[in-house]
């Protein structure tokens, strides 16, 4: 299937899905938030591959969004003055379905059973920080840069800025961030922890971020699948909590057949021959 927004490939057991509007800046349009999940969707319910690797083209990741392809201002409604009452309660109606979509379009990167690695070069800017924030492991080039430019435009950034960062970098710093509107530089996020590693250029950024993507790609599926699942529940549980799950969760799926080839495998020099996720029914 092809799309306007992104080119999608899959070698190796490793799904690349890049966006492709450089001349745009990768703006994310009406088209980005219906095609993202669409993809990566795909990708999971059908196992088409083990790993998803988010990248792009041109000089920034991303701008953020396509304001324009919304419209202008006036498209967002009529004066409340002239208005009636029951319109601008329409209005507030579908503004909240609206960023109830494009919350789905990231939230989709957390719930998949496939781990989400993405690198970063140029700007992640507005929802591309969101984007980032979703992934589960995340890179970038020393000229990166991520901005909550929202607060910038006099918008309050609502499509998973603050429940994500501030589980993955100190609230103060997210703070700091959404109300200043600042660049945060990429040296800058990965000694805060946002970025797992700085590449020199984005040809070694990509090069070494497959590289871990094999390497995942190389592990059993299913056991990837549930420590993606267990750290995403321990994040958002206490302690107590997160140990009964993964002694449910291991009560229930541990297989002694994937670890006896796993150790086999190790001990022979070969590649395991693991069972693959199962295919999602409708």
């Amino acid at each position: 299937m092809g799309y306007t927004c992104f080119d999608v490939t899959i070698s190796d057991q490793v799904a690349h899905i890049v966006l492709n509007r450089p001349e745009k800046r990768n703006a994310m349009n009406a088209a980005f938030w219906r095609e993202l999940p669409e993809i990566v969707e795909d990708i999971d319910a059908n196992a088409r591959a083990r790993v998803i690797v988010i990248s792009s083209t041109g000089p920034h990741f991303t701008a953020g969004l396509d304001l324009a392809s919304f419209g202008s201002g006036g498209d967002f409604g009529e004066d409340d003055e002239r208005a009636s009452s029951m319109r601008r309660r329409q209005r507030a109606i579908a503004m909240y379905n609206n960023i109830l979509h494009t919350q789905h379009s990231f939230n989709v990167l957390e719930e998949c059973r496939l781990p989400v690695l993405v690198a970063i070069q140029g700007g992640a800017i507005g929802g591309g920080v969101d984007l980032a924030a979703a992934c589960d492991i995340r890179y970038a080039t020393e000229d990166a840069y991520l901005v909550i430019q929202e607060i910038n435009i006099a918008l309050t950034a609502d499509v998973g800025t603050f429940p994500r960062l501030v589980k993955l970098i100190p609230e103060g710093i997210v703070r700091e961030l959404a109300y200043t509107g600042r660049r945060m530089p990429a040296a800058e996020a990965k000694a805060a922890g946002l970025l797992n590693e700085v590449f020199a250029d984005q040809e070694s950024m990509l090069r070494e971020v497959m590289e871990v993507a094999r390497e995942v790609a190389s592990k059993a599926p299913l056991a990837v699948y549930g420590s993606k699942r267990m750290i995403n529940y321990a994040r958002d549980h206490s302690t107590a909590d997160g140990l009964d799950y993964i002694s449910l969760w291991n009560a229930s799926n541990l297989n002694v057949e994937e670890i006896g080839e796993a150790l086999a495998a190790k001990a022979e020099g070969r590649p395991g021959d693991f069972a693959e996720l199962p295919v999602k029914r409708a």
